[in-house]
């Protein structure tokens, strides 16, 4: 496998070789997503971990102080910078099914600055952009406009998914995931 980059490094494991707790996050992702992720077929490898980053990130990613699309949006611009192909496809297939526009996905791969977006979500995707190079770069003068912009459930959500898809590219990539394939229109 060391000479072929485009092989997982560790198999992915099917529903009827998982725990049965595991099993349950496998159905659950199949029904609102349509599909199993890869990064779940190797997380259930260890088993406390897969149920952990499931109630985690459907915790973060789900509508609460900011919409469950532009979470998604955020880890989709993440995953850009990160240049990790999984998890941009990861999250623009989320992205979508949660109700961002397609004008949406292509500018947060693209320039967001001149997409669809409002003053307020620009400016939670430069903060994002910020948490890309170094936590440190959100300084004072860019906290106080998250401050005047979002209430702070809002600013930790936004920041804890910045960071969040900061990891979870970098995993995929370096177990080489496959691309999870997109799943049947439903």
């Amino acid at each position: 496998m060391s000479g072929n980059s485009n092989m997982t490094r560790i198999p992915l494991l099917e529903r009827d070789q998982v725990t049965p707790e595991v099993a349950n996050v496998y159905d659950a992702l199949q029904k609102a997503r349509g599909v199993v992720p890869n990064m779940f077929k190797t997380l259930a490898h260890t088993p406390a971990l897969a149920l952990a980053t499931a109630g985690y990130l459907k915790a973060l990613l789900s509508d609460g102080a900011l919409a469950g699309w532009y979470k998604e949006l955020i880890a989709t611009r993440m995953s850009v910078l990160n240049g990790s192909e999984y998890a941009v496809c990861a999250h623009t297939l989320s992205a979508r099914q949660k109700g961002a526009s397609e004008d949406q996905i292509a500018a947060v791969k693209n320039d967001f600055e001149q997409g669809p977006f409002t003053q307020p979500e620009k400016l939670g995707l430069r903060c994002a952009e910020k948490i890309h190079r170094s936590g440190r770069d959100l300084d004072d003068a860019s906290f106080t406009e998250l401050k005047n912009a979002y209430n702070d459930a809002q600013i930790i959500e936004l920041i804890a998914t910045a960071a969040v898809f900061e990891f979870f590219p970098r995993f995929v990539d370096g177990l080489r995931i496959p691309v999870t394939p997109v799943p049947a229109a439903r």
